[in-house]
């Protein structure tokens, strides 16, 4: 999606619980000694040891329909993308949404640019994506975020795609294991993660209007552009889906039964909400009964009162209404949302020197060495002398995409300052813009070696005309090749590119768009100090006329349709099927040093469990290194499946002689096929050959698994025990349910993932209590004596025992406590403000008499005691500045001072600071934390 503001006075960051304080008399007793916060009657769920259902149902119970339609619309009031506002009266907290899939974007600052997700799908590294969601997670949590606006899984149908960087490529097994394991980082953080765009959302061209209509077959939904979408439910665990801007066989995607409800929820078991693309929703009762939960931003007229009158009218039944919000409601609860006062805000800086080290590495590894003739790489400090070439180098940095995925960066280092810092002085660094090609070809035959950097630009909102690089940065490299044989070209780009010049230079390196770290990154790969180990999640095609989507009307498609008659034969898939010898192969990667792959070996199959295939990876050459062995199926000819899939991987970093043994579960998913003529799922019993090496296009080792009927089945099956959440230090007791259908076969359970202090039993039950706060997802898998298994995923959120809930202190005239322009850094002013349920309104009472928001500390400033001193917001110091006792009339006392928190002048005028002053009684000193 594209960033769309409204235009606003501030910037809002996450609620937390709005709790209504019994009889008003706030958190701490009379008298001034602080107290533990108290939960009322009037919001029972909240700090409740209740099932997150039975919670869930009560809030249902108390809501009004023009209340569940709130928590369906987005709402202005932010300068988060996406936000639904508070209903305080219910302790319901706000939500904020924000991009997004290569980290916090939409302009905010202080945040470190990542490198492009493709170039972390070139890692297949599945713990460095892992690591790479955290990240996100972690920096837009200090920004206050709710909902991180990513993962994009999308399949890159097409190199043309504007949005290609910001996907994961062109695999569905690929797309889907990684980008669970982003999912995965970035939900360990508290953070709630939006898969997007269900589905078939492929190109810009025409998006979001009829003419984008994707006529797409029901087996290459099911095999190619689904499966990503079902690997984030069933291993990913995630909160919530993003519908799409795309028409899907003549329904549009937010409004389409078949994707939402059928595909989604019945068949790959989401529990999740589903919120609309920006402008994406075209209907209110369609949408609704469709399975979408929330629209968004919410001004399209479709939901809020549309909604409403939709539901009075019986168009939308109220059963809907109540599932749609019980959805968002679970994921509130998941998360911890209701427990705990909200931290973080769009001012508070998120980057910091250890991300930005991890985002350079990241960088490093998802670099992919294309081409190294003759050894020219790794450059040597013998290499005397090296000209950069081109604007990319220096003054034209292309370190990121465009759109919704653009991060601001918090300072690049380009590749000039890269190769400067890393050359030292005994090595000469000369730099040509490349304006000039022949300038640029004096300078490269000056020098030993020659660094060419080119780019393309991609961006959300508009696709390419091509593939190929623009013919001034084609002539550039022609003419710096024929200048110096030793020339390198490094390509920043979204996708695949042509390279006319490719049989001229000596090495070629793809580092997609690498963040703010490009330069440190590929100087340290250039120079040897990081071995290149990142392999194509995408092909790379001779030409245009190669890609499967080669004809108009598939791309971009012509008469208000796009036809993917290419079906499921995507990517590498429509290569091998029809013979095609493309520029470089799915999962090519080079390294410095060479591997040699030896002794497969293919277990038996046991019905409803997993085979296993493994094999030795070694080391051959004389240098550390790491390649990503890969595992491809074959299936037997009555399948009429494509000649290979790709179902498995594993990066091995390895010693030079030492070799490891990779071990790959193939499942029956990982045989199976869609039937189309039954519209359902199958197995072919027959030979299958299992090929493993480490591309598509080189595999050295092959075998076959025999599978015959009676292997086939699903006889364990789990049930998840649904979304967890509760306290530190309170006694947890969870069944975990299963089904065995073989006779005199019992499974037992193991589970990965539990919170610290908890286990679980070979019967299925966790218990114990939990030590650890965070957000953790758990695997449990049951198991029998015959191998047949089965694993449910769900998320477990453990709240810090002194967690205290925040909400809002309202003075006089109904006028909040409030946080100038959402800010929290140091001496930010207090002020009064209309109420608006935003993060800059929820204070929390601390047993230690602080009064907190957004993780700071409500304080006179400079310890003033004199009347008329301000009040500002400050870090916690443990100062009586910092001290307030809540008195009998709901005033709140200063003993440092012995004065009151005082609205200034009784003003009724939003932004008017506030004091401290006399202790009066008066009602310009009385603050109620109370439900707006």
């Amino acid at each position: 999606m594209l960033s769309i503001r409204v235009p606003l006075r501030r910037r809002t960051a996450t609620l937390a619980a709005l709790v209504l304080v019994a009889g008003g008399s706030g958190l701490f007793a009379a008298g001034g000694s602080p107290a533990a916060a108290a939960t009322p009657a009037a919001c029972p769920w909240v700090h409740s040891t209740a099932p997150v259902p039975t919670r869930v149902g009560q809030v249902l119970a108390k809501m009004t329909t023009a209340q569940k339609v709130q928590l369906a619309t987005g709402s202005g009031g932010s300068s988060y993308v996406g936000f639904t506002p508070a209903i305080g009266s219910l302790c319901i907290p706000a939500m904020n949404l924000e991009d997004g899939p290569a980290g916090v974007a939409d302009g905010m600052g202080g945040v470190t640019q990542l490198p492009a997700p493709v170039a972390l799908a070139s890692t297949w590294d599945t713990a460095a994506e892992q690591q790479y969601g955290a990240l996100i997670g972690s920096e837009e949590g200090a920004k206050g975020t709710t909902v991180d606006l990513g993962p994009t899984i999308n399949i890159d149908r097409d190199p043309r795609w504007g949005r290609a960087f910001e996907s994961v490529g062109e695999d569905p097994y690929l797309n889907g294991r990684m980008g669970a394991a982003d999912i995965r980082g970035v939900q360990s953080t508290g953070v709630m993660a939006q898969v997007k765009h269900l589905a078939v959302y492929n190109q810009e061209t025409n998006r979001n209007t009829p003419s984008d209509n994707a006529v797409v077959s029901g087996k290459a939904l099911q095999e190619i552009y689904l499966p990503a979408f079902q690997d984030s439910v069933q291993q990913g665990a995630a909160s919530s889906m993003m519908c799409s801007y795309s028409t899907i066989n003549g329904t549009y995607a937010c409004q389409n039964p078949t994707i939402m409800n059928s595909a989604l929820r019945q068949q790959f078991g989401f529990q999740g909400f589903v919120t609309s693309d920006w402008g994406a929703t075209h209907s209110t009762a369609p949408s609704a009964n469709a399975g979408l939960d929330q629209d968004m931003p919410g001004n399209d007229g479709y939901y809020g009162s549309a909604l409403t009158s939709a539901v009075n009218s019986g168009q939308v039944s109220q059963a809907t209404l109540n599932a749609m919000t019980s959805r968002v409601l679970t994921e509130m609860f998941a998360f911890g949302e209701f427990d705990q006062a909200p931290t973080g805000s769009p001012a508070q800086p998120a980057t910091s020197a250890a991300h930005q080290s991890t985002a350079t590495k990241l960088a490093a590894e998802g670099t992919v060495l294309l081409k190294n003739g003759g050894g020219v790489l790794p450059f040597s400090s013998a290499a005397g002398s090296i000209a950069v070439i081109g604007a990319d180098a220096s003054t034209s940095v292309q370190s990121a995409g465009g759109g919704s995925a653009a991060v601001n960066s918090s300072g690049t280092v380009t590749p000039l300052q890269g190769i400067q810092a890393r050359a030292g002085s005994g090595v000469s660094v000369t730099y040509n813009d490349g304006s000039d090609s022949g300038s640029a070809a004096s300078a490269a035959a000056a020098a030993k070696v020659a660094v060419v950097f080119v780019s393309d630009f991609e961006s959300e909102g508009g696709d390419l005309g091509g593939i190929d690089l623009s013919s001034a940065q084609n002539n550039l490299v022609s003419a710096v090749a024929a200048a110096n044989p030793n020339t390198v070209v490094v390509l920043n780009t979204g996708s695949a590119v042509t390279m006319p010049w490719l049989g001229s230079v000596k090495g070629v390196l793809e580092a997609w768009y690498p963040g703010q770290g490009d330069g440190t990154a590929i100087a340290s790969l250039l120079f040897g100090d990081t071995d290149p180990s990142g392999h194509l999640p995408v092909t790379f095609p001779a030409s245009l006329s190669q890609v499967p989507a080669h004809t108009a009307q598939q791309w971009p498609g012509s008469g208000g349709t796009v036809q993917y008659s290419e079906g499921v034969d995507v990517g590498y898939r429509y290569y091998d099927a029809n013979h095609l010898t493309p520029l470089f192969p799915f999962g090519h990667g080079l390294s410095y040093t060479t591997f040699g792959f030896s002794d497969l070996r293919v277990s038996a199959l046991p019905a409803g469990g997993a085979a296993t295939v493994t094999a030795t990876v070694t080391n051959t050459g004389s240098r550390a290194g790491a390649d990503v062995a890969q595992l491809y199926v074959t299936q037997p000819a009555a399948s009429g499946e494509p000649p290979r899939q790709l179902q498995g991987f594993a990066r091995v970093d390895l010693q030079p002689g030492a070799s490891t043994t990779v071990s790959f579960p193939l499942t029956q998913r990982g045989l199976s096929y869609y039937d189309a003529s039954t519209s359902a799922w199958a197995t072919s019993t027959g030979a299958y050959t299992v090929s493993v090496g480490d591309s598509d296009a080189n595999l050295p080792l092959t075998g076959t698994l025999n599978v015959t009927a009676a292997q086939l089945g699903h006889p364990v099956t789990v049930t998840g025990p649904g979304a967890q959440e509760g306290l530190a230090g309170t006694a947890v007791s969870v069944q975990v349910a299963a089904h065995d259908t073989t006779a005199g076969q019992s499974p037992s359970f193991t589970a990965a993932g539990l919170p610290p202090g908890t286990s679980i039993a070979a019967g299925g039950l966790i218990s114990g209590t939990p030590t650890q706060p965070g957000t953790y997802t758990v695997d449990v898998t049951a198991r029998d004596a015959a191998g047949a298994q089965d694993t449910a995923t769900f998320l477990w959120t453990v709240v810090p025992a002194t967690a205290v809930p925040a909400l809002p202190l309202v003075g006089y005239q109904g006028l909040c406590l409030d946080l100038s322009a959402d800010n929290n850094t140091d001496s930010t002013k207090v002020e009064v403000y209309t109420c608006n349920g935003t993060n800059g309104q929820e204070w929390a009472e601390m047993s230690d008499g602080t009064v907190r928001a957004a993780g700071k500390c409500l304080d006179v400033q400079s310890a003033g005691t004199a009347n008329g001193t301000p009040v500002q917001l400050y870090t916690c110091n443990g100062t009586g500045a910092q001290v307030w006792q809540r008195q009998a009339n709901g005033s709140l006392r200063n003993p440092n001072s012995g004065r009151c928190l005082d609205d200034t002048g009784w003003s009724t005028t939003p932004g008017t600071q506030v004091q401290i002053w006399d202790c009066t009684g008066g009602a310009n000193q009385v603050w109620n934390p109370q439900a707006s």
